[in-house]
């Protein structure tokens, strides 16, 4: 009951908050930093009031472990969205962040010295295959939609590789930060929102590093349009009602995700989190109109197939399809 409650805190909370953040970047590309220490705040305060009763609960897992996941944690969430900064458009930052299940299987067979079947392999080549379409597709559009002089060509490359070498940092921390976290649980037991609550709190003070990031985007959010929300003839402006909603929908979101990491291992953790970024990629296509090429669509067809070759959704329904025919041949 708790894992299919926490995938539906997943899909409902980080499709819609996928929405909100392009709404936001769209308007402040360099928006990221605002956005993080919001979410990281309001989660932060939410689980000091009603997870540690104003601090005076002690915590189930020591705080080293905790500083040792919120290191990683904090890094992964900072470099994320930071790295929209560098030309990396947004379908092709979730589709590249997809490619969790490959970090995760090369951080298996390092550090957990896992071995894994042939069509697992298989499924991890797809995957990587369809993500090397879509950079190599959106690479090409940031050289022709950026085209100018041949040195503001290749520094405007340089600039979203160096994007690109930023998301595959995250990505294998992020894997590994998903290890960690399983290793703990199965040591100390489940404690997700006390979790939640440590990964969200102890990061703040990196936040003073951003510092002034974060003014200089409080007073341009302060001076958008404004927009009555509630009919009450008191206009907000309409960048922190994004924000408003952005970080509400983060919170359902990483609610989710932190429930199962205590229901489920990282591998089936690493699968919801992938197959709801490729819902949230339909939709911001779809909903924001995004360009998104016959390659991209290809691209993203091989992931989403080396996706489900990975988890053997495909075998299990084969096998399901085939059961019936064989109790037939049995019953004639």
């Amino acid at each position: 009951m708790n894992t299919i409650f926490a995938i539906s805190l997943v899909f409902i909370g980080c499709c819609s908050n996928v929405v909100f953040l392009e709404l936001l970047v769209r308007q402040y590309p360099g928006s990221g930093n605002i956005i993080t220490f919001s979410q990281f705040a309001f989660i932060a305060l939410e689980g000091f009031l009603f997870e540690t009763n104003f601090g005076r609960k002690k915590p189930a897992i020591p705080i080293r472990n905790y500083l040792i996941m919120v290191a990683m944690f904090f890094t992964v969430s900072v470099i994320n969205n930071y790295a929209l900064n560098f030309n990396i458009a947004m379908p092709l930052h979730m589709i590249f962040r997809s490619g969790s299940l490959i970090a995760n299987m090369i951080l298996g067979v390092i550090i957990l010295k896992k071995r894994y079947s042939k069509s697992k392999y298989m499924s991890i080549a797809l995957v990587s295959l369809g993500i090397f379409i879509c950079t190599i597709m959106s690479a090409k559009q940031v050289s022709l939609d950026r085209a100018g002089s041949e040195d503001h060509g290749l520094y405007v490359f340089l600039h979203w590789f160096l994007g690109i070498a930023m998301l595959t940092f995250a990505l294998l921390m992020s894997a590994r930060m998903g290890i960690f976290q399983e290793t703990l649980y199965q040591e100390y037991g489940k404690h997700s929102k006390e979790a939640l609550f440590y990964n969200h709190c102890l990061p703040l003070p990196g936040f003073l590093l951003f510092a002034p990031n974060i003014y200089n985007h409080y007073v341009l959010f302060s001076q958008s349009a404004p927009v009555d929300i509630l009919g009450l003839g008191m206009p907000v402006p309409v960048m922190w009602v994004y924000l408003l909603f952005n970080v509400v929908t983060q919170y359902v979101c990483i609610r989710g995700v932190f429930i199962l990491t205590t229901e489920c291992t990282s591998l089936t953790v690493t699968l919801v989190v992938t197959l709801r970024k490729f819902i949230s990629l339909i939709f911001s296509i779809l909903y924001f109109h995004n360009p998104f090429t016959t390659w991209h669509w290809l691209g993203t067809a091989v992931v989403f197939l080396g996706t489900l070759l990975y988890t053997e959704v495909l075998t299990s329904a084969w096998s399901a399809l085939r059961r019936p025919k064989k109790e037939l041949k049995k019953a004639e």
